[in-house]
């Protein structure tokens, strides 16, 4: 059955003259960016903050801090279901490329793929299917199965051939650590990465991306404040460079700073035991104006938006196809 499923990618430019389509998700959080009045400043704003602090971490042969730039584009996937084709098409998740152009030698250098990840029915696991599990719950708990089916939609699209024509290595993911977890620093400090931290236990997203194949490392690289969840397959500190891992932790950090100030632009930094707080007070705001409000009501439109023509549409093939998906 997974024959009948089959993935289309799309490319546009993350740059201060995107401006987003109005029949397609793209990433809610670019998106909140890039509307408004202030959007195209927000935008530049947002691409000079990643410069700069690519430049901070890529420092070696860069005495003036400007030898490198980062390009960015959104990677939106489409799964075609069945031989009907473009009309039973849907968007499942969306992801960012980073590419780092070299002013110096002029070479375009390939960056890391994954980075930001937006998907549809992570939206309807979470912010449907979870909260009307739990409904009148005395005590919160998983459904049954919770993250099988997505977990084996994202495995199926790492396998496919459209993945691997335009990608060389696996993806890696990089978000917010849990506000409802604890980490301690350890002695391991890699020179790009940073830090390590280590928690006690796994929060209910590491969960759901070990289902995706993925497991999970937290760093502080040189100047944060807080660490950072790194997602990714096989070796993180192996399978990847200097300059692709610095691409996605200017890129991303650069991101939580505007998404979550409190703790990603604190103004002070994580000590040897941190748990990261939303409502902490001592910290700064970037120029960039965000509408997290937003961010919280489209997750759950969309994930009712996957339930209507995704979950609901397809539900026995989908549950056929998941139970018997050989991982």
């Amino acid at each position: 059955m997974s024959d009948d499923f089959t993935f289309r990618l799309k490319s546009i430019r993350f740059d201060e003259e995107y401006s987003p389509s109005d029949n397609t998700r793209i990433t809610t959080n670019f998106a909140n960016l890039a509307r408004g009045e202030n959007r195209q400043e927000n935008l530049r704003n947002a691409l000079r903050m990643i410069d700069n602090r690519f430049n901070a971490l890529a420092h070696w042969d860069n005495p003036k801090g400007n030898r490198y730039s980062v390009e960015l584009d959104i990677i939106s996937v489409e799964m075609i279901i069945g031989a009907e084709g473009n009309n039973n098409a849907f968007p499942i998740i969306e992801i960012l490329k980073t590419n780092i152009a070299d002013r110096k030698t002029n070479e375009r250098i390939q960056g890391i793929v994954g980075n930001n990840f937006s998907s549809y029915v992570r939206d309807y696991d979470f912010s449907v299917l979870l909260p009307e599990h739990n409904k009148n719950r005395p005590e919160f708990s998983m459904p049954d199965n919770f993250g099988d089916l997505h977990g084996n939609l994202f495995r199926n699209f790492l396998s496919s051939d459209a993945y691997k024509e335009h990608f060389s290595k696996p993806p890696v993911i990089c978000l917010s650590a849990s506000s409802s977890k604890t980490y301690h620093r350890t002695e391991n400090r890699h020179p790009v990465l940073g830090v390590e931290y280590r928690q006690d236990e796994l929060s209910s997203t590491d969960q759901y991306f070990q289902k995706m194949g993925m497991q999970v490392r937290y760093f502080m690289p040189s100047n944060s404040v807080a660490p950072l969840a790194f997602y990714f397959i096989g070796d993180l500190l192996a399978d990847y460079t200097n300059l692709e891992l610095i691409g996605t932790i200017s890129t991303m950090e650069t991101f939580q700073k505007i998404y979550r100030p409190e703790i990603y632009n604190a103004n002070s930094s994580a000590g040897a035991c941190y748990q990261p707080s939303l409502t902490h007070q001592d910290y700064s705001l970037t120029r960039i104006v965000y509408d997290r409000e937003e961010r919280s009501r489209l997750a759950i439109e969309q994930g009712k938006f996957a339930e209507e023509h995704f979950i609901k549409p397809y539900k026995s093939i989908l549950e056929q196809w998941s139970v018997n998906h050989v991982r």
